[in-house]
Order: structure tokens, then C-alpha cells, then sequence
């Protein structure tokens, strides 16, 4: 596809694969800081990392609920998604901007940026209703509003997906791992109390306040 062509779905044309490319968050927001691109790549690999240790973590706990080992493989599979994306596009693609041609796969010339430079590939694009701001609205008034604007793709569903099951779904099961938790603290704090020697305990009793 060309650079920001669009195709209905099913003829809708509320719903069209849209192509286009962002070097920034999900949903195309951008981190618009020096080397931000570098950064949010990083970033990207070591939340990946970390949910990939949890995630072996909690199928360890054999009372984890299904319901939440998916939600965080959800999250875990669009955070690698990204990756590739940014990681290695990039390398193996042409610029999808340069002369009104599609992208080349693997061009002579190399790719358009570096490892980790990479854009993202969104391609779902949503535009369900439009309007006009009301003037009365401050700093946005009269300006134009599309629900929902953002381009996106589906690593964003995923991660979406999963983090609106756990807050949705899935809260009171950490809220018990948090209470577990800290009752087994609790029950250590008092074994180690019990075993140290009477000499060494503190029995001493705090001053009556007068």
C-alpha cells in the first residue's frame, strides 16, 4: 500500500485499513524528547523483559487464574509486536514516503534507519463520528473532533486489551496476593521473634503516658 492509502472494510467507510507509520507510542503518540526513538525502544525491550519474568512467575503460582495469565500475555505479545516493528522495519524496508511508490523490501540501498530506529506499522483506522467543537469550549472551541481519531494497530489491541481486563476484572485477585502477602511477612516476623534467644527479646513495656 501507498503511504496513508485507505480501504473500506466491508465498504464501511467508518472502518478502513489506513496505512501509516509512527515512531512514537501507541496510538501514534510521540515521544518528542532527544533520542526519544531510542529510548522508547529500549523501554519497549525491558517492560517486555520484566512481564516475560512475571509472567513465568505466575504460572508457577498454581492459583492464578486463567483470566489473568491471558491478560498479561496479551500485554506481553503487543509489547514484542512493537519491537519488531521498531527493531527491525527499518532495516529491511525503504522509505515508505520516497517518490509516491510503495515500501521495497530489502532495497540495495539498505533500509531507511537503523536497529531500533524503526517505525511502527499502524493500520486500523476507526473515524465513528465527527463534529465541531462548541465555541463556548475553551482553547478547543469551533475546532474539529473525530471519534476515534487515532490510527492503530493490533500490538495496541492487545495491550489494551489485557490492561482493561486486569483493571476491570481482575483487581480483587491482587488485592489478595497484596493481603497473602502480607500475612506471610507477618507469620515470619513472628517465627524469627520466636526463635530468638529470652535474653534478646525486647519485653520491655512502653511508659504509661501521664
Amino acid at each position: 500500500m501507498l503511504y496513508g492509502e485507505m480501504i473500506p472494510i466491508l465498504g464501511w467507510d467508518r472502518a478502513l485499513i489506513h496505512f501509516v507509520e509512527n515512531d512514537g507510542m501507541a496510538f501514534g503518540k510521540r515521544f518528542n524528547i532527544p533520542h526519544g526513538k531510542l529510548i522508547l525502544s529500549l523501554f519497549r525491550i525491558l517492560a517486555a523483559t520484566f512481564l516475560l519474568f512475571f509472567l513465568r512467575s505466575l504460572l508457577k503460582t498454581k492459583d492464578t487464574p486463567k483470566g489473568v495469565l491471558i491478560s498479561f500475555a496479551l500485554i506481553f505479545a503487543g509489547a514484542v509486536g512493537n519491537i519488531i516493528d521498531s527493531a527491525f522495519y527499518g532495516m529491511l524496508f525503504s522509505d515508505s514516503f520516497s517518490h509516491g511508490l510503495p515500501a521495497v523490501f530489502l532495497p540495495q540501498e539498505g533500509g531507511y534507519s537503523s536497529f531500533l530506529h524503526g517505525k511502527v506499522v499502524d493500520m486500523f483506522y476507526f473515524p465513528l463520528f465527527e463534529w465541531v467543537m462548541p465555541q463556548w469550549m475553551p482553547f478547543i472551541g469551533g475546532e474539529p473532533f473525530i471519534f476515534f481519531g487515532p490510527v492503530f494497530n493490533l500490538a495496541d489491541v492487545a495491550i489494551s486489551w489485557g490492561v482493561i481486563q486486569i483493571l476491570i476484572f481482575h483487581r480483587q485477585y491482587f488485592q489478595q496476593r497484596q493481603d497473602q502477602l502480607n500475612q506471610e511477612g507477618s507469620l515470619v516476623a513472628e517465627q524469627a521473634l520466636a526463635d530468638m534467644p529470652t535474653e534478646e527479646r525486647d519485653t520491655s513495656t512502653p511508659p504509661t503516658p501521664q
